[in-house]
């Protein structure tokens, strides 16, 4: 019998998170990941730096690596200090990574980063979503139908 899921563990600090991604890309499906981090890589991220803006992942022999990221050096980090834009073993189950696999080889989709937060265990996660590029045409009708959504809410407010 399978083990029950445990409960959804809630963000309760977001790090970095990667709003242009919503923007440039249509989302498929999101996967919580945890990351291998060295110990200054941890203290920089609970200080609130880190950038995930320009990163992607990808699979990479059965194993999937965030690519691009950055963690800035640690302040007091001294000579065990950590490089800023290594990359880093995301950890996900094996049956996760040979769908993501299977949707990045075959039907040309990308692994997007869209934020690392810590949950509420203080664990550091990354939410990756498989994910297909938006064409020029797609984001001009998103941008038209997000402002006829704010147009909408204004007419009703200014009607009752």
């Amino acid at each position: 019998m399978a083990r029950p899921k445990p409960p959804a563990f809630e963000k309760t600090k977001i790090v970095a998170e990667n709003r242009r991604a919503r923007y440039d890309y249509a989302i498929e499906t999101v996967y919580e990941a945890g990351i291998a981090l060295t110990g200054t890589e941890v203290k920089s991220l609970r200080s609130g730096t880190g950038s995930i803006a320009e990163s992607y992942a990808e699979v990479k022999d059965n194993q999937v690596w965030l690519i691009n990221s950055n963690v800035p050096e640690f302040s007091h980090g001294n000579r065990f200090n950590h490089e800023p834009k290594r990359p880093r073993k995301l950890l996900l189950h094996e049956r996760e990574i040979n769908k993501m696999h299977g949707a990045v080889a075959r039907q040309g989709m990308t692994l997007v980063p869209l934020m690392i937060y810590f949950n509420s265990k203080g664990r550091a996660k990354v939410e990756l979503a498989l994910a297909k590029g938006k064409k020029d045409h797609d984001k001009r009708e998103a941008t038209k139908e997000r402002e006829w959504k704010r147009d909408q809410g204004r007419l009703m407010r200014d009607r009752g």
